[in-house]
C-alpha cells in the first residue's frame, strides 16, 4: 500500500476538539499560524507558504468543524506523523474520518468535502517535505467506529459513551446492532470538567492554575502537588463523573439491565472518580480507537464495494 504500486493509503484521523489522534500518534489539537518561520520549530508545518505551529491550545468548540482551514491543517499534520512512522515521504491518500453521531447524516458530505477541497498537497512537517494526492474519504459515526471491529460481544442492551473533549455521543447497541434512533450527543466533554477544576481553584485559592496540572490529576488520578490542591481538583472531577451518570440515565441508563461502554479521553475519568460495578461497566482506554475504527471501516466498505 504505498505509491510505488499506486495503491493508496488508508489514514484514520479523529479530529478531536481536544486532541487529534491516528491509530499510531495523538497530538493536541490546536494551530498557531505565522507569516514568518517561528522561533520554535519541534512541530512547525508550513503549507502554501504560511507557517503553522502544532499542537498550540486546544481548540474551542464549535458546532461546525468547517469553520475556518484548521482542522485542514491538523490533517496535514496527522498525516505527517503517520507517513513518518512509514517512512514514505509521498503517498496517494483515502482519508478516514468522522462526526458526532447525531451530526453525520447532516454534516458528512459537507465534511467529506471540506477534507477533500484539494486534490493534493505538498507540505513540510517536523523538517521533512511531503506530497500527497488525495483520492478520496469516508465519514463514519464517532464513538460506534471504536467497537465496529468487535461488535460480536455486544450481546443483549448495550449503552456506548464516547466522551471527548467538546461532547460526549451516546448510542444503544442490542444484540450487535447499532440502534439509529437511540444516539444522543451531549455538549458534555471533558473541557466542561477542566473549566469548572479551573474556576474552583481561582475561587478557594486565588490561583489560575496550569492546564498541564489539572490535566495529570485527571489522566491518572494524583500528581506532585500539595494536597488542598489535589483535593479539590478530585472533588470537582467526582462531581463531574457523576454528571455523566446522571446525564446518561436521563437517556435511560439502567446498570442492572444494561452493560456500559465507555470510549473516548473520558474514559480515564469514570475510571478515576466514577462509582461504578467494575463487571457491568467497560472502559476502552486506548485514546487511537476511533481512528483505528475509521480505518476497520473505510477497509471493510472498500471490501464490501462501497457499503458499510
Amino acid at each position: 500500500m504505498n505509491i510505488i504500486n499506486n495503491h493508496p493509503i488508508i489514514i484514520g484521523i479523529d479530529h478531536g476538539y481536544g486532541n487529534i489522534k491516528t491509530a499510531n500518534c495523538c497530538f493536541r489539537t490546536g494551530v498557531a499560524s505565522f507569516d514568518k518561520e517561528p522561533t520554535f520549530k519541534s512541530n512547525l508545518l508550513i503549507y502554501g507558504g504560511h507557517y503553522y505551529l502544532i499542537g498550540e491550545e486546544h481548540k474551542e468548540f464549535t458546532a461546525d468543524k468547517m469553520a475556518d482551514s484548521d482542522y485542514c491543517i491538523l490533517t496535514l499534520a496527522a498525516i505527517g506523523r503517520e507517513l513518518n512512522i512509514r517512512k514514505q515521504p509521498s503517498a496517494r491518500i483515502h482519508l478516514a474520518a468522522g462526526l458526532p453521531l447525531t451530526w453525520v447524516s447532516e454534516q458528512k458530505d459537507a465534511f467529506k468535502k471540506y477534507l477533500l477541497q484539494r486534490e493534493s498537497a505538498d507540505f513540510t512537517f517536523r523538517g521533512v517535505n511531503y506530497h500527497v494526492d488525495f483520492v478520496g474519504a469516508d465519514i463514519f459515526p464517532q464513538g460506534f467506529a471504536a467497537v465496529a471491529d468487535h461488535l460480536r460481544d455486544f450481546r443483549g442492551v448495550n449503552m456506548l459513551a464516547d466522551i471527548g473533549n467538546g461532547t460526549m455521543n451516546v448510542m444503544y447497541i442490542n444484540d450487535r446492532r447499532p440502534q439509529e434512533k437511540k444516539c444522543f450527543t451531549e455538549k458534555y466533554g471533558t473541557h466542561q470538567c477542566m473549566l469548572a477544576v479551573r474556576e474552583n481553584l481561582l475561587k478557594q485559592f486565588g490561583t489560575a492554575t496550569d492546564e498541564t496540572i489539572i490535566d495529570q490529576v485527571l489522566r491518572h488520578g494524583t500528581a506532585e502537588i500539595s494536597e488542598r490542591y489535589l483535593s479539590a481538583i478530585q472533588e470537582i472531577a467526582k462531581e463531574y463523573v457523576s454528571g455523566i451518570f446522571r446525564r446518561l440515565r436521563e437517556h435511560e441508563y439502567d446498570p442492572e439491565l444494561m452493560k456500559l461502554y465507555v470510549v473516548g479521553g473520558g474514559g480515564c475519568l469514570v475510571k478515576n472518580f466514577g462509582e461504578f460495578e467494575s463487571g457491568r461497566v467497560i472502559i476502552n482506554d486506548d485514546i487511537c480507537a476511533t481512528a483505528k475504527g475509521y480505518e476497520y471501516l473505510a477497509r471493510l466498505r472498500a471490501k464490501k464495494g462501497g457499503i458499510v
